[in-house]
């Protein structure tokens, strides 16, 4: 008899994010590399704990790279929390003969990744969420394409304001991070740049800039607000009563995690996939996949959970700075 091949098994969870597929067909192939089987996993880890299963191959993760979302589906896992959840996760694991566990989503399910740790699964996580709020990395699946998505959408939107000379406010995701909002805001060339890390909440300091620019013959204004701000359309009518500028709310929404991933999502996606699966084949236990200062490497699960990450100073201060200057 030969040799039992190695299984993996491989779940999307929490938020989609462009470019999952991607790292789903690299943790596919980069298995049939070594020979490995891959289990995959439907709708995380309520999908985990349903036995809801399926075998994944070169031919089945074929033309994936290029569409959104994520072939696996996603769902949240409320139970996960929950001891006894954790250890029967963990039993439905070794029942099915996966040695190891690729987990490809954000914070939460790298704390279910985590769970799943301590009861003897080996687990890989790798960065799957729009909202780049992963402290061990520099980069998530999904952030470019949908910081893409929205300065598209602001481009738009810039067109009807300076037709209809309104005031726009624009809410992007991002939880309580402002990632999306800062680059976005920037690529847009906001007016103003809500971010919830540095906001103080003085909404008249915003209500007089845009009166002082009116005064200085700009007819219309582009705000980007982050979804940890949120109020977007009281924020609306209170501006437009104090200023007299119409003024409009566009919360954008989940369109800001579909689409086809970009290029860049599509190969670094497809290259923290794959260092999934090499850390297996190395023997490497409980892992996270990150990209730092321009390199892709790997961290210890449970340190990463627990790093912290602030949004960067010199992209903060540079927003500022090109704000200030299109005051006039």
């Amino acid at each position: 008899m030969g040799e039992k091949k190695m299984t993996i098994g491989v779940l999307t969870s929490g938020g989609d994010a462009p470019g999952m597929n991607a790292a789903i067909r690299a943790v596919v192939r980069t298995a049939d590399n070594y020979d490995y089987e891959v289990i995959g996993v439907r709708r995380g880890y309520a999908g985990l704990l349903d036995e809801d299963f399926c075998v994944l191959d070169t031919k089945s993760v074929g033309d994936i790279i290029q569409r959104g979302g994520t072939i696996l589906y996603t769902a949240r896992s409320k139970g996960m929390h929950l001891l006894e959840t954790q250890v029967k996760a963990a039993e439905i694991c070794r029942k099915n003969g996966m040695e190891a566990l690729v987990v490809i989503g954000g914070d939460g399910s790298y704390r279910g990744a985590l769970a799943l740790s301590k009861q003897g699964i080996n687990v890989m996580g790798v960065p799957g969420t729009i909202d780049l709020d992963i402290g061990c990395t520099d980069y998530t699946i999904g952030f470019d394409t949908s910081i893409n998505t929205v300065t598209d959408a602001i481009d738009k939107l810039r067109d009807t304001s300076a037709s209809h000379e309104r005031c726009v406010i624009v809410e992007v995701m991002g939880r309580s991070a402002g990632y999306i909002a800062l680059w976005s805001g920037i690529a847009g060339g906001a007016e103003e740049i809500i971010l919830p890390e540095s906001y103080d909440h003085n909404e008249q300091a915003i209500i007089d800039n845009l009166i002082e620019r009116r005064k200085h013959g700009k007819k219309h204004h582009i705000i980007v607000n982050a979804e940890g701000i949120g109020h977007s359309a009281s924020m609306a009518a209170r501006i437009e009563a104090a200023t007299g500028i119409e003024t409009r709310a566009t919360i954008l929404g989940y369109m800001q995690r579909g689409g086809s991933p970009t290029c860049k999502d599509r190969v670094y996606a497809s290259a923290m996939g794959a260092k999934a699966v090499e850390l297996i084949h190395e023997g490497k236990k409980n892992r996270a996949v990150c990209h730092m200062n321009g390199v892709f490497t790997d961290e210890d699960l449970e340190t990463a959970i627990n790093m912290t990450k602030n949004l960067p100073d010199d992209l903060v201060n540079l927003s500022k700075n090109l704000i200030r200057r299109r005051s006039l």
